[in-house]
Order: C-alpha cells, then structure tokens, then sequence
C-alpha cells in the first residue's frame, strides 16, 4: 500500500511544551519509531508541520535586527523544512534496515499570488501567548494575532496549495521504495509567472494538510493518513456533549463545523482527499498509527 502520512505539527511539538532542540528532538525520535511501523510492505511519504519551528526561525531573523537581517517566510519555510527534514530522516534511517533508504526533499508548491488568504492571515506560527503579550508583539512588529484555544499565536497567510512544482522526484523515489520525506510545512510558496516557467518566492506558509492531500493525491496514495495529538476527530470538542467519530463519509463530515485554526483544516484535506480519490483518509493519534493504517483507530473517513 502506498501511504502519506502527514505529522502534525502538535505530534512534534506537544502543546506546552519548551521549544528546545531536545524537545524536538525527543518528539521527532518518537515519530520516527512510529512511522517505522509501517515501513515493511508499504511504501511511504511523509510529510510534516512546521508552524512553531518557522514562527521561532522568524523571531531569530528580527531579533537580528533590520530589514536587511530579515529573512523572508518561503526562506524560512525553506530552512525548517530542511531542519526538521533532516532529524526526521537521521532518525527514521535509525529506526529501519540499512537496506531501506531514506531521502528528504524541499519540495516547492505554486499558489495563487491574489488568494483571499493574503488579506485574512489564519496560519498560526511560532509560540503562545498570554493576550496582553500578543497585543504587545502585533503593536510592536505589525503582526495578526488571533486566539488559539486559550492561548493567542501570530497568524500569517495561508494560501491554498494548486501544484506541486517538482512531483517527478517524489515519484522517482517512492516508485524505488525510497521513504520521501516532501513538502515539509506545506512545501516552498512560489508563484508562477505569465512565462509559465519562472517562480518566484512569496511570503506565506501553505497548510500542510492541504499541501499533504494534494501530495498524496498527486503520487497515488492509497491512504492519506494524518497523525496528530488527538484519537480522533470529535464533534462539539470541549463540550459536554463531545463524541468521537470513528467512521463518517466525507460528505457527513464536510457538513460539521471544526476551528479553521486547527482540527478544520485537517478535516477539509481528508475530504478532499476522499472525494478526489476515491480512497479513504484517516485522522488520529501518533500512537495509533498501525490501528489507524489498518482501518480499525482514528476518524476513518470514507467516500
């Protein structure tokens, strides 16, 4: 079977958690156990979140001080993808025989320059705030803000993805039972040109679960299998009537509302997914992953 599995950027950085590299490092190694599971018999891409890493990289840059220090967010998507890309393949080729090879792979992805999404930032990157320390950074650096569960976070741009610029590679790889590890944090925001061949970077950072249903829709995926910290996707989240769904079409799951902040956008790119393939998606834990590959863990969704 031909698996994307998409980690969520809560499966590597744990809600509360410090932004160490131990920290990370830890959650990355613990990943890569889990994925590992899946290895034999099946072949594999993986993909990956990046919002606190990037939104960390970002204060770095302006702590430089200067426009001219200032790095650019499709650079920084760039640098965290290579980042977390690199420990997540040192730690999966740990994890396997030395037989099954591992590669890593910036992956750029189009999207359109005029996408609404420009005017209304939903992304959030880097750490949680207290409200008033929100206030404060957005005053002060011209940052979007917006609440995350009880906490607030800086949001950027998120535009959709429309083309993964270099597929070829992927396929390449995975077609010679190479593990690709692509489209890290969304992938690379570029933009095409009216030539049709020049891109160019642009400042935004593309939901991984989208970029990731797109990705495994691209490459022929059997499942589309995105890992986070939850069992599964609940209706009515934190309120006394909150229920797991454990197997929903895409269609009754389209119909429910979800935060565009964080289980929404997941839930949108299984239904995508789904509805595009034809195959079947699944939303839940980490931990499950060998329950949830196999039909019988998660939010199954189906066509």
């Amino acid at each position: 079977m031909r698996i994307l599995i998409a980690l969520g950027g809560n499966a590597l950085l744990r809600r509360g958690e410090p932004m160490t590299m131990a920290r990370q490092l830890d959650n990355i190694r613990r990943a890569a156990k889990q994925i590992a599971l899946l290895a034999d018999g099946n072949q594999l891409v993986v993909a990956h979140g990046n919002g606190p890493q990037v939104g960390l990289l970002a204060l770095q840059a302006a702590a430089a001080g200067g426009a001219e220090n200032t790095a650019p967010l499709d650079v920084l998507d760039a640098e965290s993808e290579g980042m977390i890309g690199y420990l997540l393949e040192q730690e999966l080729a740990n994890a396997l025989p030395a037989t099954r090879h591992v590669a890593t792979l910036l992956t750029r992805v189009e999207v359109d320059p005029h996408d609404p999404a420009f005017a209304h930032p939903t992304k959030p990157i880097g750490p949680v705030y207290t409200k008033a320390q929100a206030e404060e950074l957005a005053q002060r650096n011209g940052w979007s803000i917006a609440p995350d569960g009880t906490d607030f976070r800086r949001v950027v741009a998120s535009p959709k993805p429309q083309r993964i610029a270099a597929l070829k590679p992927v396929e390449w790889l995975v077609e010679h039972d190479v593990i690709v590890i692509a489209a890290g944090g969304g992938g690379i925001p570029v933009t095409l040109a009216a030539d049709g061949q020049t891109r160019t970077g642009i400042e935004a950072v593309i939901d991984k679960d989208l970029c990731s249903a797109l990705l495994a829709a691209d490459v022929g995926a059997d499942l589309l299998l995105i890992a986070t910290d939850v069992d599964a996707v609940y209706a009515d989240w934190h309120s006394p009537n909150q229920r797991a769904l454990r197997e929903i079409s895409a269609a009754q799951l389209r119909s429910i509302a979800f935060p565009a902040g964080s289980m929404g956008p997941k839930v949108e790119a299984a239904c995508d997914f789904v509805t595009r393939t034809g195959k079947r998606a699944v939303i839940g834990s980490l931990e499950n992953i060998e329950a949830m590959a196999a039909g019988t863990a998660g939010t199954q969704i189906r066509p």
